[in-house]
């Protein structure tokens, strides 16, 4: 009679030793018998590289286009705005402009007057928005620092202008053209003539500007007193106020301390609030981006349940072997949990590193341009980075656990 011997594994042994994660990394990095497991594991890889190579370049892409509108808007709009609640104009009185100065967030403001009027040039019209900006504007924003070509408003000249670049485009506007400026009238009645329907000033034009497609297909930048000539607004008649804060105070709080110094009659806006659309639709594009490219990643983590899968076939022997050395049926689940995990973490890993060389590369040599002059604009943040290795590594997880979900001492031992 022959004696039988069985060797049991216990928790301590199996704990101390860190079996599974041994064997996983010998299934996973030792070439397989079979040279379709080797192409099935080599395709999961390069599934798992390329969905966080892409999802990696995504988010800094949406990072740098972040950046890229939050400088536009630094240079097209004021840190504050107030306007009326009620009409279009208000009255900027000595008790407004105290306030103002009185508040210790403040740096500086100006007055700005701003209608839409109907631009007239050669027998072209383009309707547009007039903005007359007092003396100190270029001190509220960066406007000046996107001049394309001529220069900013210079005061000693009031009926000139500086107009977005996109309508000196449609307009075919140089330097030094002249174009006409008309705002209907306000009143009652019926209009005989076009003299009686607008209020019409000559400007010329001595620059244009750039920015965000909106913000270059808006604006002609004049000196307030013509534009309120143009309104026919009194001298501290406005449509808002703009305001620039010093560094590294919180503009929530001094817009909130502003909106209860003035009183309920004046709507007080910070830049994100006036401008909640544009980061609105910037948040929501990342967001459905990144739905999309983890249903992609999904799509390619079924390669690694079919990797693994096959690898559990083809080890179905060795395994058989394990449970009768007494090793337990969780712990041979575990192994292939270990051996799925490892395989997602090794294509996380290159992936991401391929993305941060590529990132880098284009912000350092900027391969890919949108104009001529300006180049695609990416941000490394290893926030991007930390999002696309938690995503991948709970999916890629959860892939082990279901394929190895398919492994029982029925399954073993049949």
């Amino acid at each position: 009679m022959k004696n039988s011997c069985k060797f049991e594994f216990n928790n301590n042994q199996i704990s101390e030793l860190n079996f599974p994660l041994y064997v996983a990394k010998r299934y996973l990095f030792a070439k397989s018998g079979n040279n379709t497991i080797n192409i099935i594991t080599i395709i999961a890889s390069f599934g798992v590289i390329v969905g966080a190579l892409a999802l990696f370049i995504i988010l800094s892409g949406f990072s740098g286009f972040t950046t890229f509108t939050n400088s536009m808007l630094d240079s097209s709009d004021p840190d504050i705005k107030i306007t009326s609640v009620k009409g279009k104009s208000f009255l900027c009185t000595d008790t407004v402009s105290s306030i103002l100065n009185d508040n210790e967030g403040v740096k500086a403001f100006a007055r700005a007057v701003e209608e839409r009027v109907l631009i007239q040039y050669k027998q072209r019209d383009q309707i547009a928005y007039i903005k007359g900006v007092s003396k100190n504007y270029n001190e509220i924003t960066q406007i000046d620092s996107t001049i394309t070509f001529g220069q900013w408003l210079d005061p000693n000249y009031v009926n000139t202008g500086v107009i977005g670049y996109g309508i000196s485009n449609k307009l075919s506007l140089g330097i030094l053209s002249t174009i006409s400026v008309n705002a209907p009238r306000p009143g009652k009645g019926l209009i005989t003539s076009r003299n009686s329907a607008f209020t019409t000033v000559s400007v010329q034009i001595t620059g244009a500007y750039a920015g965000l497609e909106e913000f270059a297909n808006k604006y002609v930048f004049v000196d307030i007193s013509l534009a309120q000539q143009l309104l026919r607004y009194t001298e501290n008649q406005v449509s808002s106020l703009e305001v620039k804060l010093i560094e590294n105070v919180d503009h929530a709080d001094v817009a909130e301390e502003l909106q209860k110094t003035l009183g309920e009659e004046y709507k007080v806006e910070t830049k994100v609030q006036f401008n909640a659309l544009t980061y609105k639709v910037l948040n929501t594009e990342r967001l459905i981006s990144y739905f999309i490219f983890t249903l992609i990643i999904i799509i390619a983590l079924f390669n690694v349940i079919g990797a693994i899968i096959m690898m559990i076939i083809d080890k179905k022997q060795n395994l058989k072997t394990l449970l009768n050395l007494g090793l337990p049926i969780k712990e041979i689940k575990r192994i292939f949990v270990l051996q799925g995990s490892l395989l997602t973490l090794v294509g996380l890993f290159i992936g991401l590193f391929i993305g941060s060389v590529l990132i880098l590369l284009q912000k350092q040599f900027q391969f890919f341009m949108i104009t001529e002059s300006i180049a695609y604009p990416v941000e490394f943040r290893f926030m991007n980075l930390l999002v696309v290795a938690i995503t991948i590594s709970l999916l890629g997880f959860i892939a082990s656990k279901i394929a190895s979900s398919r492994i029982s001492i029925r399954f073993i031992e049949r």
